[in-house]
């Protein structure tokens, strides 16, 4: 087990640490964090690193059960819900790839599902309180609530896909709430774990239960992205000889396959082009006007 008088307050495992490089081995670099030193390993070492330096390093346990640093970048830190595929399995959990030298467990207790090599499985990255070691579980419905909310709406969160429901996709929202993504803002193929940007559409109560619900939609708020989506509109113009055969009557799916946007976005962006007069608005589609 960690003890936790050998470790400093500041540092935590399963999360990317600052660190100070305190001396150099063969083996690599040690870095401030315990009595003795934390190690990282000659092949993660920067070209350049000297002592005195700080690094910012990911910590977790070796198979020797110390704490080791990596430059590497996990798929997931403590607390995150990331889809992990397994790559091997044993008589009391299984392995999961998390991007990393060693392997993240996922014992027995924590799965829900029949985890068999090669699966991939929706885990929450968690610590475990009898060894101090990063471990994964199933169960983390328990800790996805809306009972207190950090954001409001219009503002910018990470999203999760977690479930198919009947009216869309229900998401994870930061690691933590519970929102959905309704199947008219769906505009590409999306998938259970799939992780993206997004914003808060509507936060209200329901009138049944009076629990806190909350829309989603993939992407960035409003004319933020329109800039970029119009200049790309207008070399799709130029790379088509002056004309796209796509208007305001094309369907999101039509949209979405050839231009990789929503159709609410498109709409924007071919407005504020012919507010530039820089294209014209067909019957059938539009056309660059000539400069």
């Amino acid at each position: 087990m960690v003890q936790p008088q050998y470790l400093w307050p500041m540092i935590q495992i399963g999360k990317f640490n600052k660190l100070k490089v305190i001396r150099e081995k063969p083996a690599g670099l040690y870095l401030e964090g315990t009595t003795e030193g934390i190690l990282l390993p000659k092949r993660f070492v920067p070209e350049g690193t000297k002592i005195g330096d700080e690094i910012n390093v990911f910590l977790y346990h070796d198979s020797e059960d110390r704490i080791i640093a990596t430059t590497q970048i996990p798929k997931g830190q403590l607390d995150d819900i990331v889809l992990l595929k397994a790559v091997s399995i044993i008589s009391f959990g299984a392995f999961l790839d998390m991007g990393l030298m060693k392997d993240l467990f996922i014992p027995k207790a924590n799965m829900r599902s029949h985890v068999r090599k090669g699966g991939e499985y929706l885990v929450r990255i968690i610590l475990d309180t009898k060894t101090g070691k990063l471990s994964a579980t199933e169960y983390f419905e328990t800790s996805l609530n809306n009972d207190e909310i950090e954001f409001k709406e219009l503002d910018e969160v990470q999203l999760t896909v977690y479930r198919k429901t009947q009216i869309g996709y229900e998401m994870i929202i930061n690691n933590h709430h519970r929102g959905i993504l309704h199947f008219n803002e769906v505009y590409r193929p999306i998938k259970i774990g799939d992780h993206f940007p997004g914003f808060i559409k509507k936060i209200f109560k329901s009138e049944k239960t009076g629990e806190t619900l909350i829309d989603v939609v993939a992407g960035e708020h409003g004319y933020e992205r329109v800039g970029d989506e119009s200049q790309k509109i207008l070399q799709l113009l130029k790379d088509n000889r002056g004309y796209l055969p796509y208007f305001d009557k094309s369907t999101p799916e039509e949209i979405y396959s050839f231009f990789q946007m929503s159709k609410k976005t498109f709409k924007m962006a071919i407005g504020k082009l012919y507010k530039e007069k820089k294209i014209i608005l067909e019957k059938t589609g539009i056309s660059l006007l000539a400069q």
